[in-house]
């Protein structure tokens, strides 16, 4: 088993931030960021990539379709098979189910996240995790997302009709 994984499959509690210098270069930085992830496109690889830049371990939570409904959005890719693309990208360490927002400091603690990533488009909204590690938003990837796939593949089924 690759050693980076045994670090993020076991649970753990971390010791307060400032302890923890020494330990993150003895396991190296840890990320972890969430989404959807439906319709899998570049936009999705550019950022697993430049957050594995910037670590030695990626975790992603994939959102599972009942927390979807729950947002009141809608995937096209069931849930199993999201998770399994995400699985395959050679950027990812490990993916797991996103079924709630209040796993999220949950999340940091069991897995010792270091760094917590998101688009730009959530600049702000978890900042209230900083007390239990970094984080970063990061620019989407200009002209790519699964909305604007979705709203492309809608307006050609209805011009081919």
């Amino acid at each position: 088993m690759n050693p980076r994984l045994t670090i993020l499959t076991g649970a753990r509690t971390l010791p307060p931030r400032p302890d923890r210098v020494a330990e993150q270069s003895a396991r190296g930085k840890v990320a972890i960021t969430y989404g959807t992830y439906d319709l899998f496109h570049v936009g999705h690889v550019n950022l697993f990539r430049r957050i594995k830049e910037r670590c030695d371990s990626l975790v992603v939570a994939v959102s599972t379709d009942e927390f979807n409904a729950n947002k009141g959005k809608r995937s096209v890719v069931p849930f199993a098979d999201r998770l399994e693309i995400v699985r395959a990208c050679r950027y990812v360490d490990l993916a797991i189910p996103e079924t709630g927002w209040d796993q999220k400091e949950r999340d940091i603690v069991q897995y010792g996240i270091d760094l917590f990533v998101m688009g730009s488009d959530w600049t702000g909204r978890f900042d209230s995790l900083k007390p239990l590690c970094e984080v970063l938003y990061l620019p989407r990837t200009e002209g790519v997302s699964s909305t604007e796939l979705k709203d492309q593949v809608r307006s050609a089924n209805c011009c081919a009709l």
